[in-house]
């Protein structure tokens, strides 16, 4: 155990588990870690080891005999029948049977429908009439004689949820801990490792957070996919329900108007929608239109009646192409569905996670210290929604005034919900303060920054702010803008330009290297033929084992350096599938793959059948075809694990064998 791990133990005892128990516990169970941990808080919420391994065997025999596999729902059924009563983890749903005047409940596993519940268990989880709850469920079997009768009875029905906590204790142990240290705890608790991730990637996976303490906060998180956009809203919270972005009806996300029956929006806290994006994907305007009115004004209307609710919404989903190609040829926003394309929906949103700074997730990067039980930080965080922290910056700092009361209503919810977060006691430095303002006000510049790319009748304005002891305005940038600020200043002339006029003509040419000549690198060789291309063709029938593959892997680094940032290029490779280590090949060029997605780079691969392969070379759509006679494998042995020696990190350290290039000018 760690310093910290020891500290959190120390200071909520029983609340915190390990969350490395989560997989080695989970089996085949397909149930949302908030279930999975319920039960290791209640048996392996410790620091001693041999407690925990006697919990880790309690939890996995609760969900062995508890727990109901659609494919065992038959033998349950048999299990329940012989023996009267048996008790099970499944997720149920109720619905209001109005011909009968019954509740009915149906069993998402099990298969069971129309069993009978009574109306107190109904009054106490009005959530199982919505989209159904995780619980444990003791079921009885008791046969009629009537065949209209359920035989089926549920005899105790608990949601799979913590019953009680004290909010003043929470307070008392925040105390004790210092900012990083309680950073490093939240993020445990989400499931990462905090030595993996950088400070503002650390805050990046709070912000996933505000929509569970902050009323009616509208998020949105675009970027490349395998990022775990969605993890926190389909695990994290029993008071959070995730679906999929096509799979909504205006009836089924506010009220249905036929049977009055009030949708998500009035029993979740937090409704967040999976897969977002894509432009082809068919949307109701009409919901649209509701959603826009129900995100500005925490309301929607059903006839003459207006109804008030406090879900807030979040929209998580995949770009196509990377960050300086979308500012530069389009906005952020660009693979929304048209419908959701619309200044007035995108106004409403209070922040935008850059989605493009999160690491694919990694093994390593999951944590296996301690975090508090998912389900005790949950019900912190909804019984934080009843606090405003919005106004905690206004004795040092002050919003510059020509913001709109939408840009400002947004840095204050975001600034509200991070100070909940991170400094729930209400003690932090100016410092501290002053950081997290600055990050609320670059998420909603973000998004503002985009809309007057879209529509282009919004004023100019000042994300900016004063300190308390000066008049002086201090302006915040986004970090793309940061990097990236001739796509934010079209009359910039950008480093590309600049280089391209100083780049000498490309003619063709015969290269000869000797047997241990040195400073030969793919960037030279290659890099002035490739600049311009936007589609690379390379044959070479020896990329097949590590150090073939790790060469393929250096030239297309050369491409990722030399190819304007806001450029798309795709590599392609013909090759021969390895005799005996095909599929670690075909891992390798995977990996590749995914890798290379975040530089622009767009890398297939093909193996030719024919067993008549030789050629080595490369072609490109600008017009050059490259002849080579060894291919990539120009340089002689050198030490790929000794990370100190300068031939590993640099081409021009390597000798290089005897080869030969020829560059000729082609009609593409």
């Amino acid at each position: 155990m760690t310093k910290l791990d020891t500290k959190i133990n120390e200071h909520f005892p029983g609340l915190a588990v390990r969350k490395d128990l989560v997989k080695i516990v989970k089996g085949n169970a397909i149930v949302p870690s908030y279930v999975l941990e319920y039960l290791l808080g209640q048996y392996c919420a410790t620091s001693d080891e041999e407690t925990v391994k006697t919990g880790i065997d309690t939890v996995r025999d609760i969900l062995r005999k508890h727990y109901v596999h659609r494919n065992e729902s038959g033998l349950i059924k048999s299990v329940i029948r012989e023996s009267g009563r048996h008790k099970i983890i499944d997720k149920i749903r109720v619905a209001f049977n109005d011909k009968k005047d019954v509740y009915e409940a149906s069993f998402a596993n099990l298969g069971l429908k129309k069993v009978l519940v009574d109306s107190d268990t109904v009054k106490k989880h009005p959530k199982l009439l919505v989209s159904g709850v995780w619980s444990i469920a003791d079921l009885e079997y008791e046969h009629f004689e009537d065949s209209a009768v359920s035989p089926w009875i549920i005899n105790m029905l608990k949601p799979i949820q913590l019953s009680n906590f004290d909010y003043d204790n929470y307070i008392r142990a925040r105390k004790q801990f210092t900012t990083q240290e309680w950073i490093d705890l939240l993020v445990q608790s989400v499931g990462f490792n905090p030595e993996k991730l950088s400070l503002r990637n650390q805050l990046l996976q709070l912000v996933r957070l505000i929509p569970f303490c902050e009323r009616n906060y509208n998020l949105i998180e675009l970027g490349p996919k395998g990022t775990g956009k969605s993890h926190i809203f389909s695990d994290f919270s029993p008071h959070g329900i995730l679906i999929s972005g096509g799979e909504i009806t205006a009836p089924k996300l506010f009220i249905n108007n036929t049977t009055g029956k009030i949708g998500l929006v009035g029993f979740w806290d937090t409704v967040a929608f999976d897969e977002f994006a894509g432009k082809q994907k068919r949307v109701n305007k009409t919901l649209v239109d509701i959603m826009k009115n129900y995100m500005a004004n925490k309301s929607f209307s059903r006839g003459v009646e207006t109804i008030g609710a406090e879900a807030s919404m979040v929209f998580v989903g995949n770009t196509k192409h990377t960050l300086p190609y979308m500012l530069k040829n389009s906005d952020l926003f660009e693979e929304l569905p048209e419908p959701y394309y619309d200044s007035a929906f995108l106004d409403r949103i209070h922040f935008y996670i850059p989605g493009w700074e999160t690491d694919i997730i990694r093994g390593e990067m999951f944590s296996d210290g301690y975090g508090f039980v998912v389900d005790y930080l949950a019900e912190i965080l909804r019984y934080l929604r009843n606090h405003d922290y919005s106004d905690r910056y206004s004795p040092y700092f002050e919003l510059a005034r020509d913001l709109s009361t939408r840009d400002k209503d947004s840095i204050n919810k975001t600034f509200s919900g991070l100070m909940k977060i991170l400094f729930p006691h209400e003690v932090a430095t100016p410092q501290e303060i002053e950081e997290l303002l600055r990050f609320a006000i670059e998420g909603r510049k973000r998004v503002k920054a985009q809309l007057m790319k879209i529509d282009t009748t919004y004023p100019k304005v000042r994300f900016a702010y004063t300190r308390a002891d000066s008049h002086k305005a201090v302006y915040v940038k986004c970090l793309e803008e940061e990097i990236y600020p001739q796509y934010f200043d079209s009359s910039a002339e950008t480093q590309d330009t600049q280089e391209n006029r100083r780049l000498p003509k490309l003619k063709e040419n015969h290269l000869i290297v000797k047997e241990n000549q040195r400073g030969i690198t793919f960037d030279t060789l290659f890099g002035p033929y490739l600049k311009d291309a936007t589609e690379i063709v390379l044959t070479d029938p020896y990329i097949r084992i590590f150090f073939q593959i790790r060469n393929l892997m250096e030239f297309i680094e050369t491409i990722a350096k030399i190819k304007p940032k806001d450029n798309k290029v795709k590599v392609r490779l013909t090759t021969v599938e390895d005799e005996f280590k095909g599929p670690q090949q075909i891992d390798y060029f995977i990996k590749i793959q995914e890798n290379c997605a975040m530089a622009g780079i767009h890398f297939e691969w093909e193996f030719d059948l024919t067993d008549s392969l030789h050629a080595r070379h490369i072609v490109t759509d600008c017009g050059w075809k490259i002849i080579l006679d060894r291919g990539l494998d120009i340089f002689q042995h050198y030490d790929m694990n000794d990370s100190f020696a300068l031939c590993n990190r640099l081409q021009q350290f390597r000798t290089c064998k005897a080869f030969e290039v020829t560059y000729l000018k082609t009609d593409g």
